[in-house]
């Protein structure tokens, strides 16, 4: 396992970085630094026109294949533009479900004419995508789906609930895992569906959060339709390819995570500095742990995207539960750090600094995309063998 970066490595890095910095420093400096965790809402129109920048500037589908209209690149430097895009200020992506997890299924499940039906306006920026998966009862326990589908002569017709739809508001298309075969239950007999948003039959509700921000929705399908060749995979399948989406999301974008990581702990250490707690040993040793808990997340990350075997298959199943715990901890200690100003805001809606709406926001990091105690079930089960408690 070689960690270092090869000279062709930095000569694209110094190409994504100035790339990055002509234009967040430019026409679209308006979103730099915006649009992540609870600021989702910020400025969508304008981060709407730069994913058709970034799409003009062949900087979507970094590791698609060449035929399909990306670029297949190496997978380091996949890391590197996610690592520079953080570092730069690059605006919360309001296209991720699109790039990062519909289009690599339709990759591996989709037929031709899908491909080349919703690549290319993902590739563009143009098209927006949102993902139809957790329902009332059915977050964690996913597989207790109960958005129902039925296939009527050539379309779909969707009836059901889904909730937590981030982006579902800006989203024109939306992925969705529902039930097909009414008899079936847990696992069998789902459909994963493409549903169009723009249509009557679909109903959002913003959910507004503490953060003030509300960038998810519950999303209601009351008689939804979809074209029945909407279908990855076949119907049965929508358990297999839904849990494909999810493995999808687990790539190389995590290194530019943990840099928006490591800018929230330096802003934390700065404050430190300027208001004396640095002077404190404990906030001192706490921002240390801080540090070595980043280090750690980077060395795994890379780890698990450089080794395709057993150990890596491990080595990613902690990975949401160790960061989600350390950016909890994060935002307990910009808080601590903040000191009682911290929390000290006007009337809601609140206009919060970052480090503020950070530390709001990270509570819900140990529960969305599987709770602590889920992925403490998928370590226990599927990297230790443990068995399952009988019920």
């Amino acid at each position: 396992m070689d960690l270092r970066f090869t000279d062709e490595d930095e000569a694209f890095r110094r190409d994504v970085a100035a790339f990055l910095e002509a234009e967040l420093g430019g026409p679209f400096s308006a979103v730099r630094h915006r649009g992540g965790p609870g600021d989702e809402s910020a400025l969508i129109d304008e981060r709407k026109a730069w994913e058709k920048r970034l799409g003009e500037a062949g900087w979507i589908g970094l590791s698609w294949p060449k035929p399909l209209g990306g670029r297949e690149l190496p997978l380091m430097q996949q890391v590197i533009f996610y690592e520079e895009y953080a570092r730069a200020g690059g605006p919360g992506r309001v296209n991720h479900m699109g790039e990062n997890l519909v289009a690599p299924t339709v990759i591996a499940y989709g037929s031709e004419e899908q491909k080349q039906r919703f690549l290319p306006p993902i590739l563009k920026g143009e098209a927006i995508w949102c993902q139809g998966y957790s329902e009332p009862n059915a977050g964690s326990d996913l597989a207790n789906v109960q958005t129902k589908a039925r296939l009527e002569g050539e379309e779909w017709i969707i009836d059901g609930q889904k909730v937590w739809t981030s982006w579902a508001e800006a989203a024109d298309w939306c992925f969705v895992i529902a039930r097909c075969d009414p008899d079936s239950q847990r696992h069998k007999g789902l459909v994963y569906l493409l549903v169009p948003m723009h249509q009557q039959g679909v109903e959002l509700r913003p959910i507004l959060q503490m953060t003030g921000d509300a960038e998810f929705c519950e999303t209601f399908f009351d008689g939804a339709r979809t074209a029945k060749g909407n279908i990855l995979g076949q119907p049965g399948d929508g358990w297999k390819v839904a849990m494909a989406t999810l493995g999808f999301e687990r790539g190389a974008s995590t290194l530019g995570q943990q840099m928006n990581f490591r800018q929230e702990l330096d802003s934390i250490a700065e404050v430190a500095r300027s208001n004396g707690k640095i002077d404190d040993p404990i906030i001192r040793q706490r921002l240390a742990d801080a540090w070595m808990g980043l280090e750690i997340q980077r060395y795994n990350a890379l780890r698990t995207l450089s080794d395709s075997g057993d150990a890596a298959g491990g080595a990613a199943m902690v990975t949401k539960l160790h960061w989600a715990s350390w950016h909890r901890d994060l935002g307990k200690l910009a808080l601590d750090v903040l000191g009682p100003e911290g929390e000290i805001a006007e009337a809601f809606p609140y206009a919060l600094t970052r480090l503020q709406r950070m530390a709001l926001f990270v509570r819900s990091d140990t529960l969305y995309g599987g709770s602590n105690e889920i992925q403490r079930n998928i370590i226990s089960e599927r990297a230790l063998g443990m068995p399952r408690e009988a019920r």
